[in-house]
């Protein structure tokens, strides 16, 4: 059995030794296996935060416009900062901005499910499909339903 690489035992410290190779341009001495591997997975890391973010909003979207009696100032810095997060993140890699449209269903599921966990209405209570278009989700100024005091603070 071979010897536990750099990898295996100290994930931080093959990180800056392939940085020193990289920078030297010693491509022979790279641990090119492991180096694809994370690369790819930094990717998915990105596009999974969209996803993340998504939800988050449409879930905060959700019990915003479902339950209006118990809007408050954390709903709407959470709906605030998950469209700034989302912003900054699409700035930073333009190339998920066509994840948004795939990944809007299930972001929308996702959302309903934390929309029922934190209003204790049932799911029935949401549309089956997201009734937001993209435009809006990403817009600072669409809170659906009532108009709120609080928006403006």
């Amino acid at each position: 059995m071979p010897a536990p690489n750099l990898y295996q035992t100290d994930f931080y410290a093959w990180t800056q030794e392939q940085s020193k190779l990289l920078h030297r341009q010693q491509w022979q001495q790279l641990d090119l296996a492991n180096l694809i591997e994370e690369v790819e997975a930094l990717g998915k890391q990105q596009r999974q935060e969209l996803r993340n973010r998504l939800s988050l909003l449409l879930g905060h979207l959700l019990k915003w416009q479902y339950q209006p009696q118990k809007r408050s100032r954390s709903w709407l810095a959470t709906i605030r900062i998950q469209r700034l997060d989302l912003a900054e993140l699409l700035e930073d890699n333009p190339s998920l901005q066509p994840d948004l449209v795939r990944s809007l269903g299930k972001a929308y599921m996702k959302g309903i499910e934390l929309a029922v966990k934190e209003t204790d209405l049932p799911s029935r209570s949401f549309p089956q499909t997201c009734p937001y278009n993209l435009a809006e989700l990403l817009n600072p100024g669409f809170y659906p339903g009532e108009p709120s005091d609080l928006i403006n603070e």
